[in-house]
């Protein structure tokens, strides 16, 4: 999806984003509010393959994709309807270059009682990056292995879950990912 067609969808003003993955805590724009948010109906999943950010195309790391069902913890940021075209470029650049998420308004509950409309990018179920059915072992040697221009892959994930944590947010299933990808890092370096 190109900028200018999700701009038709969008609200005119302010736009919400919405982050679950390093977006939380490096969303990369200018800002005018933060707040946290709960999505309902979809859930974060350590899904994509990564061939830039977190691996290569020879050893690719996984990251973090938003897919349908469950609830989602994240981060919120409110870009003023002035900046909105420029945050949208940068993000399009970063996120959208494989077009392995879907741009997507999804709503947000923000506060107790507040919900808005955030963009959100959302997994590419069809998308070739797209990993469907992978067991802890396997997605942990993804996470151990990968390393890209945005650095390791267990970085992406430990940072994820310290400001999940921060949000008051536990994940039990990514914390074993972690911890098997650092027992194979380990393992490696002996």
């Amino acid at each position: 999806m190109e900028i200018a067609r999700f701009l038709e969808d969008a609200p005119a003003g302010d736009l919400w984003v919405f982050g679950y993955g390093s977006l939380m805590w490096s969303p990369g724009f200018r800002h005018a509010e933060q707040r946290a948010g709960l999505v309902r109906g979809y859930h974060r999943a350590l899904c994509i393959l990564s061939n830039r950010y977190r691996g290569t195309p020879e050893r690719p790391g996984l990251v973090m994709g938003l897919c349908r069902g469950g609830s989602c913890w994240g981060m919120t940021f409110r870009v003023p309807a002035a900046r909105v075209r420029r945050v949208l470029g940068a993000l399009w650049k970063r996120e959208m270059l494989n077009r392995v998420y879907v741009p997507t308004l999804v709503p947000v509950t923000v506060g107790p009682k507040r919900r808005i409309r955030a963009l959100a990018f959302v997994a590419d179920t069809s998308h070739r990056q797209f990993v469907r059915e992978l067991d802890l072992h396997g997605r942990a040697r993804l996470v151990a292995q990968g390393i890209g221009q945005r650095g390791r892959c267990v970085d992406y994930i430990r940072n994820t879950l310290e400001h999940m944590l921060a949000l008051g947010v536990n994940d039990p299933h990514l914390a074993r990912v972690l911890e098997a990808a650092r027992d194979l890092s380990e393992g490696k370096r002996k």
